[in-house]
């Protein structure tokens, strides 16, 4: 099984990327953290990634939707990784918990993830949301964040340049579609 990250710029256009993905019949699982804020937001509390429990919950998260990914197919597509997770500690301040680094250490170890990571370049706009409460240029300092933590750890940034959706899905398709070496 190929499993390719799909990551970038907060509001870059990722979630519509894997969702014509999923229509054209590619393994797709989605973003851990947006999750994490929507169930604790439908529970009232307003900002939950200001709590240090918040990082931790989307790493198990992540690791409960990489293991339960249905195995048919040969390709996955998921929306951000723990090496986003990492960026994310990274951009909040918060210090990588112990789960996060056991994650990061099994990836790696197992090679969960192909070292190609698709990474959706911005729009020149971030729309905010209510799980994603950053404008433009906090994106861009999280986007470099990103970029460094990929590279960190040893990955290859795939750029998939700002354009129309079928550009970029037709990019991203192009790469995930290769036959595996």
């Amino acid at each position: 099984m190929r499993r390719y990250v799909l990551t970038g710029t907060p509001g870059a256009g990722k979630t519509s990327i894997l969702r014509c993905l999923d229509d054209l019949g590619y393994g797709v699982v989605e973003e851990a953290a947006t999750a994490v804020i929507a169930q604790a937001q439908a529970r009232g509390e307003d900002e939950p990634w200001t709590r240090a429990s918040f990082v931790e919950e989307i790493v198990v998260l992540q690791r409960q939707r990489q293991l339960a990914a249905p195995t048919t197919g040969s390709v996955q597509v998921f929306d951000r990784s723990p090496i986003c997770t990492h960026a994310l500690a990274t951009y909040l301040g918060w210090p990588v918990p112990r789960s996060l680094t056991a994650e990061l250490e099994r990836i790696a170890c197992e090679g969960i993830y192909e070292r190609q990571v698709l990474f959706v370049r911005n729009l020149g706009f971030c729309e905010p949301t209510a799980a994603r409460r950053i404008g433009f240029q906090e994106s861009l300092v999280f986007e470099k964040i990103h970029e460094q933590s990929y590279r960190s750890f040893g990955y290859e940034l795939i750029d998939i340049p700002a354009g129309d959706l079928a550009h970029r899905v037709a990019a991203v398709s192009s790469v995930i579609s290769r036959p595996a070496s």
